[in-house]
């Protein structure tokens, strides 16, 4: 069952959702080589709980931590740890914060050091199929128009889409229906209607689609080692076009003013 949001409950996401992205803004301060992510996890929380909220993760379904860190060829569901960021790692961070009754969910892939130019481009193309897909995000297409947005643009770039996970609907629950997966045929799925909530996640391999899961339980790595990388948007419909509640505005200004590469 779908949930459709008021104007008044998308404010209170857009809430959660901007919190989300200033916490992630507080990690691009202190990104670096040499850094823990355990640290980055930290750093999190504390900022999260000073604004009156929760880590939407902690405890979720029995997860750990409060971010989500992805190094390299995990692809999400890292557990953070003492694992030092090294030159030339990129890292998908995904948050997700609990604030007056509602969730905001995102995330964002940084570069560490100097990144490889080939994995750069595999960023570059991945950012821009979550605005692909958000385009679509129009009432009267589907779910499917959604879906087959993020497949077209990564694959017509030799990149691999991964079919195990999902973005999702979320509000008053972080994972609501409906399911927004990053593969699918145009005009298949839920038609998208006004008061829609989604978060939208492309998650995009170097090599193949193929996944592993750790012991952890939780951790999803590429099966051939190559990199992957990760971006997420929560987005409202609106009458003319997707509302994005999130925003990598904090993110990118704390990476300007450290003279870093934004893709």
């Amino acid at each position: 069952m779908i949930y459709y949001k008021t104007n008044e409950e998308i404010e209170l996401i857009r809430e959660s959702s901007l919190l989300v992205a200033k916490t992630l803004a507080e990690v691009a301060k202190v990104i670096k080589p040499g850094i823990t992510t355990i640290t980055l996890d930290k750093l999190a929380e504390e900022f999260i709980n000073d604004n009156g909220a929760k880590p939407s993760f902690k405890g979720y379904s029995g997860f750990p931590y409060s971010l989500c860190i992805s190094p390299n060829s995990v692809i999400v569901h890292g557990f953070p740890g003492e694992y030092e960021l090294k030159d030339g790692d990129v890292l998908s961070v995904d948050c997700g914060v609990f604030k007056n009754g509602f969730h905001g969910d995102s995330a964002y892939t940084f570069m560490v050091g100097e990144v490889k130019p080939e994995t750069k481009q595999l960023l570059k193309v991945t950012k821009e199929s979550l605005y692909k897909a958000i385009e679509m995000a129009t009432i009267g297409n589907r779910i499917g128009d959604i879906s087959n947005a993020v497949q077209e643009y990564a694959e017509k770039n030799s990149y691999s889409v991964v079919r195990e996970l999902v973005g999702h609907g979320l509000g008053k629950k972080l994972h609501e229906s409906p399911e927004v997966p990053n593969y699918g045929k145009r005009g298949s799925g839920v038609k998208v209607q006004e008061g829609l909530v989604i978060a939208i996640e492309p998650m995009i391999n170097m090599g193949v689609k193929t996944i592993i899961q750790d012991k952890d339980g939780w951790t999803i790595r590429t099966a051939d080692g190559k990199p992957s990388a990760h971006f997420e948007h929560t987005i409202a419909i609106k009458k003319d076009k997707a509302d994005i509640l999130s925003s990598f505005d904090f993110i990118e200004a704390v990476l300007s003013e450290r003279n870093l590469e934004i893709i």
